[in-house]
């Protein structure tokens, strides 16, 4: 017989939850933890997302367009009914 998570997970008490002072002391912890982008790095990146984003934006565009010229030109051949 397999033992189940339920079955091999000990008994614990429901975990108490934090204070706002231990909360934001931890947050203060982690964040002095991270590692901050340098000027460089971080105007590296913002022109990598820039023109990516100029990128996308030209393709959506371009395809919008296309369709949009697509279905005009269905509705101008095959929506009129003959002898109208």
């Amino acid at each position: 017989m397999t033992q189940t998570d339920a079955d091999a997970k000990p008994d614990k008490e429901p975990t108490r939850r934090t204070g706002p002072v231990t909360f934001t002391k931890q947050v203060v912890g982690e964040l002095r933890k991270v590692r901050w982008p340098t000027r460089k790095e971080l105007v590296t990146y913002t022109i990598v997302v820039m023109v990516f984003v100029v990128i996308v934006l030209a393709y959506v565009s371009l395809l919008d367009f296309a369709f949009g010229e697509a279905v005009t030109w269905l509705y101008a051949t095959f929506g009129r009914p003959a002898g109208v």
